[in-house]
């Protein structure tokens, strides 16, 4: 059923009737609510995405402020870090240089726990930014811990300095000892004629002269290498050992404490010997040393340059 309606005619100057169909209706209908939900859209989409809301503003200008904080905290940690740097250089390379002690292992100090990927702060939102911070810091926890650590095994070895110094070998175990007959390092073996590593130092002596202890410690109850006849090992602490070998006699037992200077046997020709002499060694953690370089307590410069040098003759081994 068709309404009807009235159209004005600017021509005639009158009111003309205009019947429109239920389709025409229905047409204008449809183009007024398109009409309506689109300004309601271009409406809805400027006051939400152009027009900030007091509240959404002060939420911006707090994440700004909180972004900015964040990167302070970020700089402030990386200069935490590298003052913590400069002190485990320092703990590994002057520290425990000092008193003879390994550097602390990577492992230990950088765990591979909180691996992340740093990005540049400025392109980082709050949340990124928050996340690299906690992950910095607690590296640095883990850092501060290990080295928490490491101090207290430095004093407590400073502490024990003292003991440490004792247990060091650092004097001839014959007295008045003034040169070495074969030295440290490629010797020619006495029975096969050939080179070989000589790992200790042989000092020649008349049988029965008192052999010394270098150093305080325990007389162990390992024994001696192949050939090396009666044989004194002491155990002194701190990665330190001293062997004494083709003996005549030793005079101290296992497990028995002996301090440095003390009298642990005689001079002798058993084992595999060709003449009187005393084998010596210092062994440091598991490694045979030149001994040598342990004659510093009773010696003057002097007597140390001139054992030194015949100690690098390269002759015949007594052993």
């Amino acid at each position: 059923m068709a309404k009807t309606f009235y159209h004005f005619n600017t021509n005639t100057l009158s009111f003309e009737k205009v019947k429109l169909s239920v389709k025409d209706i229905i047409k204008r209908v449809l183009w007024l609510f398109a009409s309506a939900l689109t300004f309601a859209v271009i409406f809805i989409w400027i006051a939400f995405y152009l027009i900030d809301s007091p509240k959404e503003k002060m939420l911006q200008q707090e994440n700004e402020q909180l972004k900015e904080q964040l990167q302070d905290m970020d700089k402030q940690l990386d200069l935490m870090s590298e003052a913590l740097a400069d002190i485990e250089n320092r703990d590994d390379n002057i520290y425990r240089v000092i008193f003879e002690t390994n550097p602390v292992p990577a492992t230990e100090r950088y765990p591979q726990l909180y691996a992340h990927q740093t990005v540049d702060a400025g392109n980082q939102d709050a949340l990124s930014l928050l996340q690299n911070a906690s992950a910095k810091a607690d590296q640095l926890i883990v850092r501060l811990s290990a080295q928490a650590r490491s101090f207290d095994t430095i004093a407590d070895i400073a502490q024990r300095k003292s003991e440490m110094i004792t247990s060091i070998p650092a004097i001839r175990p014959l007295k008045n000892l003034k040169t070495i007959t074969s030295g440290f390092g490629p010797r020619y073996h006495p029975i096969l004629k050939t080179m070989r590593m000589h790992t200790g130092v042989d000092l020649t002596a008349p049988k029965g002269t008192p052999v010394y202890a270098t150093a305080d410690g325990v007389v162990s109850r390992e024994k001696g290498g192949s050939g090396y006849g009666i044989t004194v090992i002491i155990n002194h602490g701190f990665s330190y050992q001293s062997l004494y070998a083709h003996l005549s006699k030793k005079v101290v037992k296992p497990g028995q404490k002996v301090k440095r200077g003390e009298l642990i046997g005689y001079v002798g020709n058993t084992g595999l010997s060709f003449g009187p002499h005393l084998h010596y060694e210092v062994i440091k953690n598991g490694v045979k040393v030149n001994p040598v370089h342990y004659f510093f307590d009773d010696i003057t410069p002097e007597e140390y340059d001139a054992i030194l040098e015949s100690s690098k003759i390269v002759n015949q081994a007594l052993s």
